[in-house]
């Protein structure tokens, strides 16, 4: 196998890239100086090395905690559990979520093995008490998956003096009825608000 072939195929493992696409980047890596190539060798490089879990809530991070748990001005009472570190960043876009995080690394799937041993609802769990967290937010995407993850995690939280919720699912801003789904529909109408 050639060196271009065998980074067109590293590239095409990544998500989202096909082997196309996975070739056009390689050719477009070999049109680059060659200091530019080695600046994302290293980069690469550095994330694998650099990059942990944190010790509180999994996000990745450089350091043993991550900036959001690092931060005082995050209400602890809070605790969003979502299945990625990447699903952070989305709900931190919005700006408005101002407690933690719990990541669980994954989500139920029996087809790929993934259980309730493979994700770390057992860390969630011993944070509820000591962190002093009166509400977990369940933030798992809508999918058949994310959903028997939010369920098995609610009824590991039964019991105790936490309330536990779960995000609303719904139309989007801007979306037109014509083209949501049924499922899309019930659930904004389930999640619908009384309008002041």
């Amino acid at each position: 196998m050639s060196v271009i072939d065998e980074l067109t195929s590293e590239l095409a493992r990544l998500p989202g890239i096909g082997r196309k696409t996975a070739l056009r980047l390689t050719y477009h890596l070999l049109r680059q100086p060659a200091a530019q190539s080695r600046r994302l060798a290293e980069a690469l490089v550095s994330l694998t090395e650099r990059v942990r879990q944190c010790d509180r809530c999994h996000n990745l991070t450089e350091s043993p905690l991550c900036g959001l748990c690092a931060d005082p001005r995050r209400d602890g009472a809070l605790l969003c559990v979502v299945e990625e570190a990447s699903d952070i960043a989305s709900i931190e876009r919005a700006g408005e979520f101002r407690g933690l995080y719990h990541v669980l690394g994954g989500r139920l799937s029996p087809l790929d093995g993934v259980g309730p041993d493979d994700l770390t609802i057992g860390s969630l769990l011993a944070r509820i008490e000591p962190e002093g967290v009166r509400e977990v937010i369940l933030a798992t995407n809508p999918s058949l998956e994310g959903e028997a993850t939010a369920l098995y995690v609610q009824r590991q939280l039964a019991g105790r003096e936490v309330k536990v919720t779960r995000i609303a699912r719904g139309l989007p801003v801007g979306g037109d009825l014509e083209y949501a789904d049924g499922v899309t529909i019930a659930q904004a109408l389930a999640a619908r608000r009384e309008m002041h």
